[in-house]
């Protein structure tokens, strides 16, 4: 049984090619999917139509992309269209901030030579390579930069 219009798609390959889909004895279906009825690649736009208009031997009507992308992922193996899942939506809340100043154990308004001594013992403690944790460390330089910063802005 024939169509009463023959319909192509075309769709753009990792070659920066066009990848041609033809249908002219049934239109492409989802659920099974309905493969061409010919397919080809060609090197312009306008040229993918003029191969699926000969092979068809009727003018063809264009329509969404998706038909031949889905060919190309069906000859690769794969599902011809593909599903996603929704994305879970994460509702952890980010850690509180924590006062840098509690981190290098020392006043708020201690001074800078302070809270430079705090850092280089606490340092020689947590850092990984004398068997501390990359992330307390981390945590450490992060609070000493803050505390150092502010002193130095002001």
């Amino acid at each position: 049984m024939a169509l009463a219009r023959g319909v192509y798609s075309i769709a753009r390959t990792k070659r920066r090619r066009f990848l041609w889909c033809a249908w002219w004895t049934g239109e492409p279906t989802a659920h099974p999917f309905r493969a061409p009825d010919r397919w080809g690649g060609a090197r312009t736009e306008d040229e993918a139509r003029a191969l699926a208009e000969r092979a068809a031997g009727m003018s063809l009507q264009l329509i969404d992309a998706h038909w031949a992308a889905a060919f190309k992922r069906q000859r690769a193996g794969l599902p011809p269209f593909v599903t996603r899942e929704p994305r879970a939506v994460e509702t952890a809340r980010p850690p509180p901030p924590v006062d840098p100043h509690t981190v290098l154990g020392v006043a708020p308004h201690a001074p800078i030579e302070d809270v430079k001594a705090a850092f280089r013992k606490q340092a020689l403690e947590h850092h990984p390579d004398r068997g501390g944790s990359a992330d307390a460390f981390i945590a450490l330089k992060r609070a000493y930069d803050a505390v150092v910063g502010r002193r130095r802005r002001r």
